[in-house]
């Protein structure tokens, strides 16, 4: 005989077995993850590198002693101003002697060099000159043509850079003049001074370029050598920066590329350009034992003089080196991205769920990357995912901005 159910405990049963199916339907199904998650986004998108660097003074001059004797007390001090050929120490010579023919000999040949190294000097002078005015007639060129829109703002940032090069050489290379004139000098007298005593005359050293003292090796009143550094003289207006960079990264430079100096210690970031890559690389060990190979890049100030004025030689900077700019790219945060086989995926979210998708990648930030194929605009991407997320996985999303 059939049981019949009332209807009354039909709907009950029916109640019953749905709720089980539900309780097992949540016990077995994938549980909920939560992760942060951003969105796909068209805007500019700057690639850099950052190195820390110091700077220096483009041309130092060590002012030595010309000849043996005693050198009168210095009384010049670190920082003070000084003009070209103006006497900074004066030394009483020695007594000389009668030469014996090998040193009037090796005299005679100081004297014979001396002059070929200063008409070698003059020529130099006259190259760098000849230089420095093609340098400035291709500058003036260029911003005319910039006016004109025929000129790229890269193209006139290298023509100004190879302007200030121009110029300090050309100032290197007078220097060099005056420090040849000097040591002709001193091997002439050497041979004019032969057997006369040193007493009664004082010897001028002159410094061979206006700027400041850098350092002074001797102060007090005391006997020196021929050849004795006494002190340095340099501008400290004429100041560049030494960046030792990696030599992977070096390749990817090129003179007249920007940069921006970073932390130096005043208000706000300063402009600067590359102006010489160094062709040879050295070996250094890093702060966490690791040998590697780095070159020196040296670059130039593009920000007014006024703005960095307080900076000296050898100040610790930092140097962002500006590889490339774009302005309208799509792009992904970096944090969305990993390694899948030689290429890189994300996780898109779609209604809610995490989908690993493979993406082609372009110029990189230190904060976001360039799409090339794989993503569009406004989709959604999971930000830093952990080994809990896989293709399928729910995810209860956090919006990081």
């Amino acid at each position: 005989m059939k049981t019949i159910l009332s209807p009354r405990k039909l709907v009950f049963w029916s109640a019953g077995a749905l709720a089980l199916f539900v309780l097992v339907w949540l016990a077995l199904r994938e549980p909920v993850q939560l992760a942060s998650v951003a969105t796909v986004h068209r805007g500019p998108l700057e690639q850099a590198f950052t190195e820390e660097g110091k700077t220096r003074i483009q041309q130092r001059y060590v002012i030595t002693a010309p000849l043996a004797g005693v050198v009168r007390r210095i009384t010049l001090q670190p920082g003070d101003a000084v003009q070209a050929q103006q006497v900074v120490a004066e030394i009483d010579p020695s007594g000389a002697a009668l030469l014996d023919p090998r040193a009037r000999s090796q005299a005679l040949a100081e004297v014979s060099t001396g002059e070929s190294a200063l008409r070698a000097a003059r020529q130099r002078v006259a190259a760098v000159t000849t230089t420095e005015s093609v340098a400035q007639g291709e500058l003036r060129r260029l911003q005319q043509l910039r006016e004109q829109g025929m000129a790229t703002a890269s193209q006139l940032d290298q023509a100004r850079a190879q302007v200030a090069t121009a110029g300090a050489e050309l100032s290197s290379a007078r220097a060099d003049e005056q420090i040849a004139s000097r040591r002709l000098q001193v091997a002439q007298a050497t041979l004019a001074d032969e057997g006369q005593a040193g007493r009664g005359r004082v010897l001028a050293v002159r410094s061979p370029v206006a700027g400041r003292v850098l350092k002074r090796t001797v102060e007090s009143s005391t006997a020196v050598t021929q050849g004795q550094p006494l002190m340095e003289i340099g501008d400290p207006a004429l100041l560049e920066i030494e960046v030792e960079v990696l030599s992977t990264d070096a390749v990817r430079l090129a003179p007249g590329q920007k940069a921006r100096v970073l932390r130096w210690g005043g208000d706000g970031v300063l402009d600067a350009t590359v102006t010489r890559i160094e062709p040879g690389g050295f070996t250094k060990v890093s702060a966490l034992g690791v040998e590697e190979q780095r070159t020196r890049v040296i670059l130039a100030f593009a920000s007014p003089h006024e703005r960095w004025a307080a900076l000296g030689d050898a100040f610790r900077v930092e140097v962002e080196f500006i590889l490339k700019q774009e302005k309208d790219v799509l792009q992904v945060p970096a944090g969305a991205l990993f390694r899948a086989g030689d290429g890189w995926a994300v996780y898109a979210l779609d209604g809610g769920t995490a989908r690993r998708t493979a993406v082609k990648i372009g110029a990189r930030s230190a904060t976001a990357a360039q799409v090339l194929d794989g993503l569009q605009a406004d989709q959604t991407v999971i930000v830093q995912p952990d080994d809990r997320i896989k293709d399928g996985t729910r995810i209860e999303s956090v919006r990081v901005h």
